[in-house]
Order: C-alpha cells, then structure tokens, then sequence
C-alpha cells in the first residue's frame, strides 16, 4: 500500500545568495546570510534571505524577488532553481511566527517545501530594508558575508542541516549554476 503525500502547507522561496566578480571570474565569491538570533538565546544560526510565499505572490521566483527586497533592500539576477527541503509542518498557522508545540513534532500533518534558488546579488541597499523583520524584529538579523567555500559555509550554523550539507559538497555546483554557458 502507498502512502500518500503529505499535504504541503507551506512553501519558502530562499536565495543562496552569491556575490561575484564580473570582472574577475577567479576571483573568490561570497555568500550573503542572514546572522539571526532570537530573543534570550546566546546561539546565533545563519540563514539564507527569504521567506515565506504569500498569497499574492504570482510565483515561488516573485516571492523570492519580493523577500531579497524587503530583507536586504536588495536585487538579484540570474536566478536559478538549485535545492528543495522538505521538512514536516503543522496543518495550523502559529501567530507571530511562533514555534510549535511539542504535540505538533509527535504529530505532524503536513509539510513545508523550501526552495531555494542560486543568484547573483545585483545591488543591496539596507537602508532600504522593510517588512517584518525590520518593522517588528522578534530579535537580532544582521547580513553577514562568508567566504564562499566549504569551510565558510561549514564554519557556522546554517540552517536548515540539509542546506549547510548540500553547499559543503557542491560549492562548484553551485557556482556552476551560475555559468555564462548554462542556458
């Protein structure tokens, strides 16, 4: 008998968000992450820009243009699919970006599908940033560059696992997506 899919209930848009040299192919890139951390926690975790795709988003690609913008004050090119995680999520929505209970962990219901997508930041501006992260933060987001390497990626604690894993061992994947010649 076949199980059949869970549900999906959520869906995220997150760029792994590379800085590049255009004039100097050789030259190392950078990564640019969001340093979060919460309220009366001393153990900071490092996210990639993005968030959640909202109604009126037309597409997975416009949430994330919307998300860059609001979070960085920032514009990206050259957007490419390159990773999904999918992560089990609660049918219910918890106010204020809360987390979920114990009884939701022991009985999840449905998932939540974060795509992630390889750009190029074309400008960043944070004097522009807006949104809920800035209006009302519900603690510290510091933008943070790291060396595009494995031991950058590896040198902190990104979030989610999965992410941190993948980047570890496909730094020149990545930076392949982003080849002239790919398509």
């Amino acid at each position: 008998m076949r199980t059949p899919p869970r549900p999906v209930v959520k869906r995220t848009a997150r760029a792994i968000l590379l800085e590049l040299d255009p004039d100097d192919p050789h030259s190392p890139a950078s990564i640019v992450l969001i340093k979060r951390t919460r309220p009366g926690s001393p153990h900071p975790y490092w996210i990639t820009p993005g968030g959640g795709v909202e109604h009126d988003d037309r597409s997975v690609v416009d949430a994330l243009h919307r998300e860059v913008d609001e979070e960085l004050g920032g514009k990206v090119v050259d957007v490419v699919p390159a990773f999904v995680d999918t992560v089990s999520h609660p049918l219910h929505h918890h106010p204020g970006g809360g987390t979920p209970g114990d009884e939701d962990m022991l009985n999840p219901h449905g998932v939540k599908v974060q795509h992630f997508f390889v750009c190029r930041l074309a400008s960043m501006d944070l004097s522009r940033r807006h949104g809920p992260e800035v209006d009302e933060p519900n603690g510290e987001y510091e933008v943070v560059r790291l060396p595009f390497t494995r031991e950058g990626v590896t040198s902190v604690n990104v979030v989610p696992p999965s992410l941190r894993a993948y980047l570890a061992a496909n730094i020149e994947g990545v930076l392949a997506l982003l080849a002239p010649d790919l398509g």
